[in-house]
């Protein structure tokens, strides 16, 4: 008991001292964990030394990131999730195993006879890293994009496919259609109940707890280590029985409120979880190092072709269906704990394990630059592909389309298009429909595209932030420019580089454009915008009605009467 405190204080300092290294040089920390806990383990300086402590420790942290994913995955955003990202997930997943199996097997790794490395391996390509993906979309404020939604789309249906791997992975060795039947049966009883007991009785239960944030906390680890543990009586996994509890929790009244409360224990056994990884890793062989520069490059290549090839053929555009694949190509720390279940249950060999955790931190740190530098590197793509003979949603595969999406702009450009332009457009629809004859709305995103040409609006497929574009869509001859989209929200360019550009193009047009910050305002002035929009004065003056009506006692009036404009509200982005 005392050596197991003392591994655990090992990990927890070790991980902590690399963990504020990588911080400083912009590496991704699970890195560093994996790289401390390779220093401290047997492979390294050994202080750790006990087989056992690295079980327990990587045991306890496996659990909780299950649950922890479990409780990300949103069941509602997957039944309403869109065709375009049920079509672009079970093209990458299909596609991904397809090639992947095809691809290990050429390479010589076994495929039956008890032996499965080409079979894990193929599902660990073809999973993606949330911890990586969600961290640097949240910083690039990408989360909210279309790009951004179908890449976080994909991810949630890997996890479900990731379950169901789990779920048939006890039985590879007999693969037998009762035996797969069977833990399937066991899977879908054990989720059955979970949801069921989510639904009707842990609500009640944490109602009457709500403002115990103690008791709270301890309810979902109960919760947590109870379905894991009758999942271990099915025959499954403790590991797999809690990612079933985060799922069940993740649609109750109490999600968000549990999700922070475990917030904290999540991060710490998560560290736990790689740092135990890291202790597991020799030092690699040349033949380790060999096979692992080949999984990282078979998942960068099929990630591209299996991701962008299903968002093009859906007409997704150039830039919609290369931003996707290019987030997702990377290994999962999911793809890790597949790997491990792999090798507890002897269906792969140490070495193969091996490859996999060196291919996910080698593509670890490279897609972590590269996603920061994704609008960059789709920019100068797009050219290439064009030229190649791909055909972005600016070329018209008819005359009318042509006529319909191009031409030059009229009177009135909105340059970008996000939720203040939605909300511009609904309120011209309302106040003066006349107007809308008068208008050009310029973007890239796909579905804004073809929502505009759907209700008869000019709308022309192009970046804003590439001069080309503003030439050709004619907004030299143009009276009034609004630049809605704030600087957050831009990509390859800011409002005042969009003044200035648009300013040289037409000298005599009326730009608006908008400012994030106040002292932007002097800058966009000076840039030769004629009137500048702060939408926080506007947000201030709309909550200081709100205090007004409070006080008053006519809160309910204010709400329907904006219920009221809603409900006749027909935006383009809701």
């Amino acid at each position: 008991m005392h050596e197991l405190i003392r591994d655990i204080t090992l990990c927890i300092l070790f991980a902590w001292m690399l963990g504020l290294l990588a911080h400083f040089s912009r590496q991704p920390l699970i890195l560093a964990y994996l790289i401390a806990g390779f220093c401290i383990g047997p492979f390294g300086a050994g202080w750790v030394k006990s087989q056992e402590s690295i079980g327990v420790i990587s045991e306890l942290g496996l659990i909780f990131m299950l649950f922890m994913i479990g409780l990300e995955i949103d069941l509602k955003k997957i039944v309403r999730a869109g065709r375009v990202i049920l079509f672009a997930a079970g093209g990458q997943l299909l596609g991904g195993c397809l090639l992947g199996i095809l691809f290990f097997v050429a390479m010589g790794l076994t495929f039956g006879g008890g032996h499965f490395d080409a079979l894990y391996l193929c599902v660990a390509c073809a999973l993606s890293s949330t911890v990586i993906i969600v961290k640097v979309l949240y910083e690039k404020r990408e989360l909210d994009t279309l790009p951004g939604r179908i890449t976080l789309g994909v991810l949630v249906l890997q996890d479900i496919f990731a379950i169901l791997f789990l779920a048939v992975q006890p039985s590879l060795a007999d693969l037998q259609a009762s035996v797969i039947l069977l833990s399937i049966v066991r899977v879908a009883a054990l989720v059955t109940a979970a949801l069921l007991v989510s639904r009707f009785v842990l609500p009640r239960l944490f109602h009457q707890i709500a403002r115990r944030p103690e008791l709270i906390l301890l309810g979902a680890l109960a919760w947590c280590f109870l379905v894991a543990e009758t999942a271990e009586r099915l025959s499954l996994s403790r590991e797999m029985g809690a990612l079933i509890a985060g799922v069940s929790l993740s649609t109750f009244p109490y999600a968000l409120d549990v999700t922070a409360k475990v917030t904290t224990l999540r991060d710490f056994f998560i560290t736990l979880f790689f740092v135990a990884l890291g202790m597991t890793i020799p030092v690699p062989n040349m033949s380790v190092i060999g096979l692992a520069l080949m999984i990282a490059a078979f998942t960068v290549a099929s990630r591209l072709v299996t991701t962008f090839v299903p968002l093009y053929l859906m007409r997704q555009g150039l830039r919609a269906s290369l931003l996707p694949a290019i987030n997702l190509a990377q290994i999962s720390e999911f793809s890790l704990v597949v790997i491990q279940t792999g090798v507890t249950d002897n269906h792969i060999v140490q070495e193969t394990a091996n490859a996999a955790s060196f291919a996910f931190v080698m593509l670890a740190v490279l897609s972590t630059f590269v996603m920061v530098r994704s609008d960059e590197i789709t920019r100068w793509a797009i050219g290439p592909l064009k030229r190649f003979g791909l055909r972005d949603l600016d070329h018209g595969h008819s005359r009318e389309g042509h006529e319909r999406g191009h031409g030059e702009a009229r009177r009135i450009v909105i340059l970008g298009f996000f939720r203040a332009a939605s909300a511009l457009l609904a309120e011209i629809e309302q106040q003066a429909p006349v107007l809308l004859e008068q208008i050009t709305v310029v973007d890239f995103n796909p579905n804004v595209y073809q929502t505009l040409l759907s209700r008869g609006l000019h709308v022309i497929y192009g970046d804003i932030s590439n001069v080309d574009t503003l030439v050709h869509a004619g907004v030299g001859k143009s009276e009034v420019i609004i630049l809605s989209v704030p600087n957050a929200l831009l990509k390859g360019a800011t409002n005042e580089k969009l003044v200035r550009h648009v300013r040289a193009l037409n000298p005599s047009a009326l730009i608006v454009a908008t400012a994030d910050l106040m002292s932007d305002v002097g800058e966009l002035y000076a840039a030769g915008a004629n009137y500048v929009t702060v939408t926080r004065l506007s947000d201030a003056h709309e909550l200081f009605t709100v205090i007004e009506a409070a006080q008053a006692g006519l809160l309910e009036d204010k709400r329907a009467e904006l219920d009221l404009r809603l409900s006749e509200r027909r935006e383009v982005l809701p």
